[in-house]
């Protein structure tokens, strides 16, 4: 290599460090930018309402991208090794709990793209000359696609560890056996009933118990079994689901009451609760699953802070969220100024829906006055588009969903 080439490529290396210490100072903003477009790439949308799932993704892309940018900061071109972070184990086994592997996560590749588009940007406000910007684009581009390549295949190896582990363990055959029944594949009902140890028969009520963190088995467990009594059951199916979530069903016919919910959110701190309504039979085995899911879903969908959810009590939440953006527009057409206002005029409008109108029950409940309910009232028709009278139903569902995403 002779002098002038010497001197060109070190004046790519400095440009690389140059655009990777630029993009550094905004990398928390484009990391979740890659995240969110991997998000949207899942071919399986309810891997992307998995909490669980969906944290540890988020933190691993954060992770990966800030750990490429100063190994390029420190040493520009060179070949960056993976850096898997304490959660890639649990992400790689909650992965092969649910038969996934790299090759069905098309995420990655998704948040490559913006990761790439954002890199160019950086290239091109670098450089204005047009050869050393090719060469960054060349040289930069080989170390990027190297590094995810090569961070694929670590976690690959992560999984193909944990499928090894876990086929050892009898919770595989029984969550491989609870997944054909959930996509309604064909086996037996006493080949079924076998394999979990569980009646396929009756009334079944399904939850879904995850936690905040990794290090909450324990409260997990305590959480299952107290909603099992709150329910009424005897006994339960409990699966583990991944590194922080319970698969739980319990054979009855009726929820537990919100009250105990909230006295086992108080007790058990972290941990979160999403339960679907009972139904009979492999057919309710399935439904009830599928609810507690997507109430599960609904709260990541909305950011929410709730921790214990009924999809009875939030399934038209649910269908009206499928689309945040028409969500928001369907609050702000149905409630006009009450999306904003003191939250005592949201919480009597929909008491006083719940008691159908009766200023005398609703005044009971909120422990006021019937004076005070009537002027709350005619100060929640002053606000309101339409009059309460008029659109009841549409208002309710509007204000539990801004009660559900917490807005004061």
């Amino acid at each position: 290599m002779n002098a002038e080439d010497e001197q060109r490529q070190q004046r790519v290396r400095e440009l690389f460090r140059t655009a990777a210490t630029r993009m550094q100072e905004r990398s928390v903003e484009i990391a979740h930018e890659m995240w969110a477009a991997g998000q949207r790439s899942l071919r399986e949308g309810a891997l992307a309402e998995d909490p669980v799932l969906a944290r540890t993704d988020q933190v691993f892309t954060a992770s990966t991208l800030a750990h490429w940018l100063v190994a390029n900061i420190d040493d520009p071109g060179c070949r960056v090794e993976p850096k898997m972070i304490p959660d890639s184990r649990h992400y790689a086994r909650d992965l092969a709990l649910r038969g996934l592997d790299v090759n069905d996560v098309e995420a990655w590749r998704a948040a490559q793209r913006v990761g790439w588009s954002e890199w160019l940007r950086f290239c091109f406000d670098t450089t204005d000359d047009k050869d050393e910007l090719r060469e960054l684009v060349e040289v930069s581009g080989n170390s990027l696609a190297t590094f995810i390549d090569d961070s694929m295949a670590a976690v690959a190896s992560y999984i193909e560890e944990a499928r090894t582990e876990l086929a050892e363990r009898p919770e595989r055959e029984r969550l491989a056996t609870v997944q054909l029944l959930l996509r309604g594949a064909p086996i037996t009902r006493p080949r079924a009933e076998a394999q979990l140890s569980y009646a396929l028969t009756g009334h079944h009520l399904a939850a879904i118990i995850w936690g905040d963190s990794h290090d909450q088995v324990a409260g997990l467990e305590e959480a299952a079994e107290r909603v099992m009594r709150a329910a009424g059951a005897g006994r339960r199916l409990t699966l583990v689901a991944g590194a922080a979530t319970l698969w739980v069903w319990m054979p009855v016919s009726s929820s537990p009451p919100q009250a105990s919910l909230d006295r086992i959110m108080t007790d058990l701190p972290g941990v979160r609760i999403a339960l679907g309504r009972p139904a009979r039979d492999v057919h309710g085995f399935r439904r009830s699953h599928l609810d507690a899911a997507a109430a599960q879903g609904l709260l990541t969908r909305l950011r929410s802070e709730c921790r214990a959810v009924r999809f009875e009590d939030v399934q038209l939440i649910s269908l009206l969220t499928k689309d945040l953006t028409e969500a928001r527009e369907f609050v702000t057409d149905t409630l006009g100024g009450l999306a904003t206002a003191e939250r005592v005029l949201r919480e009597t409008a929909r008491v006083f829906i719940a008691e159908q109108f009766n200023t005398s029950k609703a005044a009971d409940r909120l422990f006021a006055h019937r004076n005070t309910i009537d002027r709350r009232l005619d100060r929640v028709d002053e606000l309101l588009p339409r009059p309460l009278a008029d659109n009841p139903a549409a208002v309710d569902a509007a204000l539990a969903l801004v009660e559900l995403q917490g807005n004061e």
